[in-house]
């Protein structure tokens, strides 16, 4: 028995409307589970949450507008039936997108359970730590790692907050800190009492970091956690720089460090973290990829904040 030659073009249209109806409910799914499960993203800068709301609203009126035209068959020549499909698929692909961008959430540490003598504000593109009792003129810029909120970098930098240092935590568009490199400067337009800047920054964090501290003069210091510069700083004039890894790092792995030597100053220093890897230079949990580590977080962290504070107190 054959089909009929209306039979087979709405067979067609049948897919590709269920193709739609799972497009528009995913556009509407995976945007409600970000910002219900995951407190990160509402805590973060505030365009991935707009994002998210963009896509379910969209999600929903295409919902609205498939029902209303559930039973209405209509015809498509070749070029706009490939059209719709391709259309079909750039959308599971921004939901894809959109899923790989939820960040990974702040899990206290050790540090977040002692005493500080600092006060910690936020704003929706930064958290700012400053010392009780003190007029700071020094001052850290700090950039976060790729995906990672920005309270995940407070406890291991409010030991260069207690010595006396102001620190300003960034949070980055989408949590990548390469769609606004030039971010720091807004903070210190912000903070002219300070005298002294250095930045930095954790993984692709640091590499904005360093880009920002080439082409600013008035950037005194460059502090790196586990990441290394794309481009030659050997001769940036009057720069400071401390280059901290994770001899088990398997994202920043200690030959990639190694290989950053010849990008940095000649006077730059380099500590290496024996057992350390990539996720303990925050309090943001595991990461896909990363070495595993041969000693405890909070000794790792410990040594961490360590360095930090004695180099930002040469810088």
């Amino acid at each position: 028995m054959t089909s009929s030659p209306e039979a087979l073009p709405a067979a067609r249209q049948s897919v590709l409307f269920w193709a739609s109806a799972v497009c528009a409910g995913v556009l509407v799914l995976v945007p409600a589970w970000m910002l219900i499960g995951n407190p990160a993203v509402l805590r973060g800068n505030p365009l991935l949450p707009a994002l998210l709301v963009a896509a379910a609203v969209v999600g929903a009126l295409w919902g609205v507008l498939l029902w209303r035209r559930r039973d209405a068959l209509r015809k498509r020549s070749v070029v706009r039936a490939v059209g719709a499909w391709l259309g079909r698929v750039g959308v599971l692909g921004l939901v894809a997108m959109l899923v790989w961008l939820n960040p990974f959430e702040y899990q206290a540490g050790v540090g977040a359970e002692a005493g500080s003598a600092s006060s910690m504000t936020e704003s929706p593109t930064a958290i700012t730590m400053a010392p009780d009792g003190a007029s700071a003129t020094e001052g850290l810029i700090f950039y976060p790692g790729a995906r990672v909120e920005a309270r995940a970098y407070a406890d291991i930098l409010k030991p260069a907050v207690d010595a006396g240092a102001l620190v300003v935590i960034l949070k980055t568009p989408l949590n990548l800190s390469l769609l606004d490199g030039n971010q720091a400067r807004g903070v210190m337009t912000d903070h002219p009492e300070i005298t002294s800047w250095t930045v930095g920054g954790h993984s692709l964090g640091g590499v904005s970091a360093s880009t920002f501290a080439l082409g600013n003069p008035d950037v005194n210091g460059l502090l790196l956690y586990a990441s290394y510069p794309l481009d030659s700083m050997r001769d940036r004039a009057g720069l400071r720089v401390l280059s901290i890894s994770g001899s088990e790092d398997g994202l920043s792995t200690p030959a990639k460090i190694g290989a950053s030597r010849d990008l940095l100053p000649l006077n730059a220093t380099f500590v290496e973290i024996q057992g350390g890897n990539h996720a303990f230079f925050g309090n943001y949990g595991p990461q896909p990829g990363d070495g595993e580590p041969t000693i405890g977080r909070d000794v790792a962290q410990g040594q961490i904040a360590a360095a930090t504070e004695s180099f930002l107190a040469r810088v």
